[in-house]
């Protein structure tokens, strides 16, 4: 298939791309560059730069595109917060624009990377997709509404386009950790605005930072701290191209009670806690990191793990990179290879 990956020089849109690539597909990137990275778009795919639903639209009035891997998205919590028409405008206003552009070009398939922020504070835990959707902040609640908004164009398109959103939380580790003898270039985590709990406490290791922060040593957890999902990006990756081989198969429309929408979360099935995360950074790096124990923040639920029963059901698909010091191993090669 001919695929088009918005937000491809990115983390996750990248490594999609590449996994396209290696799975036999053309691949056409869409990105803006405003927090991608040009030379993260895999060698092999035709790099398209401007405004995401301009020059998706240009891109699909040529004809020829099968199916898109929606990527393109602002993702910062606090910022979301801060400044919402930002995201209400780059996540949800660029969306429908696409959505009307696949709807206008004939384009029949939609993987959108989704987020399971989109259900909040959980009552239970692992979270199944059937699970209330309260999204305690603006980013989450823009991707809701994306997710409603694409379940609407599924439902009013008579069959004609069907779509596949994944839900996960925090997605780690490296493609390739290293360019390895060939010369093909790693691709990981490198945001100007770093959030995620792995690369800062890689940070430490690093020198770049003093030591890490643990916000709360004292919620309902075995260890005290917050638990959380890890998936490896590669990981992540296959499930982009397993939901993508679903929708040609004509299976999303086919689940009862999907409306050709098809909902499925990602996740580990455990989760690791901050101090197992920052006990695992220390090993793989032989750093002490330093930590030092902040009060919680406002809105941290204690645990946030994601059921991928029904994407294992029904994508078949099975994470290869469950081990957490294996995760940590490679963002922390492909972080020393950027130094």
């Amino acid at each position: 298939m001919t695929l088009m990956v918005t937000g491809g020089a990115g983390y996750v849109g990248s490594v999609c791309a590449r996994h396209l690539l290696d799975a036999g597909h053309d691949v056409v990137v869409v990105d803006d560059l405003t927090t991608g990275h040009r030379d993260a778009v895999p060698e092999g795919a035709r790099l398209e730069v401007g405004d995401v639903a301009e020059v998706a639209d240009e891109v699909l009035s040529s004809g020829g595109i099968d199916g898109v891997v929606h990527c393109a998205a602002r993702s910062l919590v606090g910022e979301s917060t801060e400044q919402p028409a930002k995201y209400w405008h780059g996540n949800v206003v660029t969306t429908v624009a696409l959505l009307d552009a696949l709807r206008r070009h004939g384009v029949p398939r939609l993987v959108f990377s989704s987020s399971a922020a989109t259900y909040g504070e959980p009552e239970s835990s692992p979270i199944p997709e059937d699970a209330p959707t309260r999204p305690t902040n603006t980013y989450g609640a823009t991707k809701l509404a994306v997710d409603l908004a694409i379940a609407n164009y599924a439902a009013a398109s008579g069959g004609a386009f069907a779509a596949v959103s994944l839900r996960y939380f925090n997605v780690a580790g490296a493609h390739g950790a290293t360019s390895d003898a060939t010369g093909v270039p790693a691709l990981g985590e490198r945001h100007t605005v770093e959030t995620h709990l792995i690369p800062l406490v890689l940070q430490v290791a690093l020198g770049q930072r003093e030591e890490i922060a643990v916000y709360g040593d004292d919620w309902p957890t075995p260890d005290g701290t917050c638990v959380r999902d890890y998936i490896h990006i590669d990981d992540l990756a296959e499930a982009h191209l397993l939901a993508l081989d679903l929708l040609a198969r004509g299976e999303a429309a086919e689940v009862e009670g999907s409306g050709g929408h098809l909902v499925c979360n990602l996740g580990n099935g455990t989760g690791f806690s901050v101090r197992e995360v920052i006990e695992a950074c220390r090993r793989v790096t032989g750093h002490p990191i330093p930590a030092r124990t902040a009060p919680r923040r406002a809105g941290d639920p204690g645990v946030l793990v994601a059921s991928s029963t029904r994407a294992r059901d029904l994508l078949g698909w099975k994470p290869a990179h469950t081990d957490l010091d294996g995760i940590v191993a490679d963002a922390w090669a492909f972080a020393r290879s950027r130094v």
